[in-house]
């Protein structure tokens, strides 16, 4: 479907202005901009990122492989793709001028309305795959649902308690939380799932699913540690990271039977990719095992170079990393040009250059050893890899004459 080559396309363009937006915050480290306000752009960045590509792609790739081409085709799908990216245009637009106001925050409201319908569409339609498959979207779209109770509570916050106050910060991690770990992290997984032809060990997936979504409900614990001290949030939190540990060994035995088969069907590319989500899964369960310890705990969100370097490890590492590999495994990008090949290799290289400075430096702030010599310099350099392999792969998608998304 042409409809469908196009909303991909939209997702790209999306995904750079996001990294551009990035690259250009990195920028104003070295030349600061007066132009440019740098919390404005970082709101910008961030919604951008997470609901114009991450978002959308999964509205993509959910519609493709969950929803009968008889019910995908139907004009509401489209209708709602390009509404839902009108809403992303304009925090696009009013993000970086005002932060968060009117029309920021009317935008922003508009694309959660708009997520509830997606949500309600795909669990009326939902009727393609197996059952396993089919209950891990539910859980997703649960979670997404679950997560907009933190925005809603943001109003009445800050006209009774304001934007000062702690509970103000429980409600943005609240949403953060379940868009990541449950929203987004549960649908790659079941669209991840849905590669596996092969009938999948109920058993296992019963174990690994429910331990997966005790887990993302403890571990909420830990943002909210952050500003209500109390040792019942550090026990329930060890507890959720535990569990989730548990669950991801029951999914690798879920799927160990059809490992070799699989892998055997994805060419190179795809085969980086998931390389690349799978091992940022098990960096990301590492290091939530670590803030597990008390010391670190206490510092891992006062280390801003931590904290952007944990989320870009959830959604350039495993997000990313499972989108591309299922759109290069199923042909609906072409990944054999020249170019798009040195395109993603460009991103790949950019993404994990940036994870090791970041992170390099928060160990540097961590021991009390001060600035990495040429830091600023080199996360923007290394972030440039990114774009440019952002652009290489636009151009190449825009040279294919057709991408297969029947």
């Amino acid at each position: 479907m042409n409809s469908q080559r196009s909303w991909i396309i939209c997702c790209f363009f999306n995904f750079l202005i996001a990294a551009v937006m990035g690259l250009l915050m990195r920028f104003s480290f070295l030349f600061p901009l007066k132009s440019i306000n740098y919390i404005y752009t970082l709101h910008a960045h961030s919604h951008v990122a997470m609901l114009g590509w991450v978002y959308l792609m999964i509205y993509v790739l959910v519609v493709h492989f969950f929803i009968p081409k008889d019910k995908s085709q139907k004009p509401i799908y489209n209708q709602l793709f390009w509404i839902t990216e009108f809403s992303v245009i304009g925090m696009m637009i009013s993000f970086p001028i005002q932060g968060y106001a009117l029309f920021s925050i009317v935008f922003s409201t508009l694309h959660i309305l708009l997520s509830y319908v997606f949500c309600w569409l795909v669990w009326r339609d939902c009727s393609n795959g197996r059952i396993c498959d089919k209950r891990l979207l539910q859980m997703a779209i649960l979670f997404m649902v679950f997560s907009t109770f933190g925005v809603w509570c943001l109003g009445p916050t800050i006209n009774m308690l304001g934007k000062q106050s702690s509970f103000y910060q429980i409600a943005i991690q609240f949403f953060l939380h379940f868009q990541f770990n449950g929203w987004f992290l549960f649908a790659v997984l079941a669209l991840f799932l849905k590669q596996f032809k092969n009938k999948i060990a109920v058993n296992e997936f019963r174990i690994f699913s429910t331990l997966l979504i005790i887990a993302t409900l403890l571990t909420v614990a830990f943002p909210v540690s952050w500003y209500i001290k109390n040792s019942i949030l550090n026990a329930t939190n060890t507890v959720g990271v535990l569990l989730q540990l548990v669950s991801f060994i029951y999914f690798y035995r879920m799927l160990k039977p059809q490992i070799k088969q699989f892998k055997t069907n994805l060419d190179a590319t795809a085969k980086l990719a998931y390389s690349l989500a799978l091992w940022s899964l098990f960096l990301k369960i590492g290091i939530q095992l670590m803030v597990v310890i008390p010391d670190l705990a206490e510092v891992s969100h006062q280390i801003r170079n931590w904290v952007i370097g944990f989320i870009h490890l959830t959604t350039l590492g495993i997000i990313t990393g499972f989108l591309l590999g299922i759109l290069f495994q199923n042909k609906l990008l072409s990944s054999q040009s020249y170019w798009f090949k040195i395109g993603i290799k460009s991103f790949f290289l950019g993404y994990a250059l940036t994870e090791i400075f970041l992170f390099l430096q928060g160990i540097f702030f961590y021991q009390n050893k001060g600035l990495l010599f040429g830091y600023y310099e080199s996360v923007f350099g290394a972030s440039i890899f990114i774009i440019i392999g952002l652009i290489l792969m636009i151009t190449s998608i825009l040279k294919t004459k057709k991408t297969r998304v029947d």
